[in-house]
């Protein structure tokens, strides 16, 4: 997996100081996206064990709320192994932090994936904001996301599965 690139102390995306991952790789082409060059999934940095340190060293700061994902697109198809090994690895070596990832499929696109790695995904974060951007539905009012189509959901992990709460 690629990646275009990390904030250390984001305050946009996601609650809180939080450390971001920009990874590489979409395939939504959204009219004025925000990251326009993540959609080549060959474009910026391979994604590394220094990579992943780095980003480890930020989320053991006390200050920092947690990892966001964005992209490019986390869940493009190229990405999503890396992802999965990615949010178990920080989900183990720091509980407490909590993990949001942005994503242009819908909630309901994601649960009718058929990819081994999209339940470990969902079991090891804890938001996950969805929908394409679309420009004519731009929405100042919804908090964390751009356009009114696009959902912010907590995800509460239960013996029984996962439950996906709007919020």
């Amino acid at each position: 997996m690629n990646y275009a690139g990390i904030k250390h102390c984001d305050m946009v995306d996601g609650p809180g100081l939080r450390v971001t991952l920009f990874v590489s790789g979409c395939d939504r082409h959204c009219d004025e996206c925000h990251n326009p060059e993540t959609h080549d999934p060959n474009y910026g940095k391979l994604f590394t064990e220094d990579t992943y340190n780095e980003i480890a060293d930020e989320l053991r700061e006390s200050w920092n709320a947690g990892l966001t994902l964005c992209g490019g697109d986390p869940l493009f198809c190229s990405n999503r192994q890396a992802i999965a090994e990615l949010v178990t690895r920080i989900k183990a070596e720091f509980p407490n932090k909590s993990i949001w990832m942005y994503t242009g499929y819908t909630l309901d696109q994601v649960l009718s994936m058929n990819d081994k790695y999209i339940d470990q995904i969902l079991n090891g974060i804890d938001v996950i904001l969805d929908g394409p951007y679309i420009k004519s539905l731009r929405s100042p009012d919804k908090q964390w996301v751009g356009s009114s189509n696009q959902n912010v959901y907590q995800i509460i992990h239960t013996e029984d599965g996962n439950q996906f709460k709007l919020i």
